[in-house]
């Protein structure tokens, strides 16, 4: 899908930075420079505010309220998965600038930063949807907390020497009890995250499906699980005395009690991603060196 200029949206932009990149204070001026120069209307998260003299601070969570043609994020996946977050429900649509080494998901490089932008004004990007999953945290019968993650859920142990135990259940049918070091729920985009170093599958953006991955299963049977992602994956946590963590997108997260329910289906939002050139196996030939052994 081709990205549009809605006057709606006017010429506003956001920055998000990943904290303490020495880059950025190279980077941050010369940035603002071109955006004043295109007339855009520019706010920073506070992580950027240090190299963007004179322009209003925004906290990431409030930019989704504001008219904004497109966030730049300026960092690696991780500093893209927290402003995915943050702004999916506005559908605004994120171009990701990596600092460092390829991301999966910050795509354009620091040297091709201000020919991207040019091509973004002249309309010759591309939106990629990404989905998230929902997940709902429910505890003696009363809701909780509530996430959307672009990558993924994982509901780890919360000491080293005991296994985690978790009861599964898709679309309300009971598909086994799993005894794990953690069990990971995934999106599409993030089965090329944690999920793939524990042995799950890759799946292109574009399948309409979430998988189930154990981390280290206590029994040899147990395989990762793909399932529609029109279903509903009940998560019951086991832990008896112990304590069990959910992490969303490996960020954020809460401490898991025994009984305590996840309910996990495809979020009502989803990410737009700005995309430019190449393709998914582009990139994980580049990040995975296929063909290269």
């Amino acid at each position: 899908m081709a990205m549009t200029n809605d006057a709606s949206q006017s010429k506003a932009v956001a920055i998000i930075s990943k904290p303490n990149k020495p880059e950025l204070a190279g980077i941050g001026p010369a940035l603002l420079d071109w955006f004043r120069e295109h007339q855009y209307r520019v706010v920073v998260d506070p992580e950027t505010s240090a190299h963007a003299a004179g322009v209003e601070v925004l906290p990431r969570e409030e930019m989704a309220g504001r008219p904004l043609k497109f966030v730049v994020v300026l960092g690696g996946d991780g500093t893209l998965l927290a402003a995915s977050r943050a702004v999916a429900k506005s559908g605004i649509p994120v171009l990701g600038v990596n600092l460092g080494s390829l991301g999966f998901l910050t795509e354009v490089p620091v040297d091709e930063l201000y020919s991207t932008l040019e091509a973004i004004e002249e309309n010759r990007s591309e939106v990629e949807s990404r989905s998230m999953v929902h997940c709902e945290i429910i505890r003696k019968g009363a809701p909780l907390a509530v996430y959307d993650a672009l990558n993924d859920l994982v509901v780890g142990k919360g000491t080293i020497a005991r296994l985690n135990h978790c009861d599964v259940y898709i679309d309300r049918v009971f598909v086994s009890r799993y005894q794990t070091d953690s069990l990971i729920v995934s999106t599409p985009t993030g089965s090329t995250a944690y999920s793939l170093a524990a042995g799950g599958p890759i799946m292109m953006p574009t399948v309409n499906a979430l998988a189930v991955t154990p981390v280290a299963v206590h029994s040899l049977t147990h395989r990762p699980l793909v399932v529609p992602d029109t279903s509903e994956i009940e998560i019951v946590v086991k832990t008896g005395e112990d304590e069990a963590y959910v992490s969303i997108d490996g960020q954020i997260g809460m401490p898991m009690q025994d009984g305590d329910v996840i309910r996990c289906r495809k979020s009502d939002y989803q990410v737009k991603l700005l995309h430019f050139k190449g393709t998914f196996f582009d990139v994980l030939r580049t990040k995975l060196k296929w063909g290269q052994g």
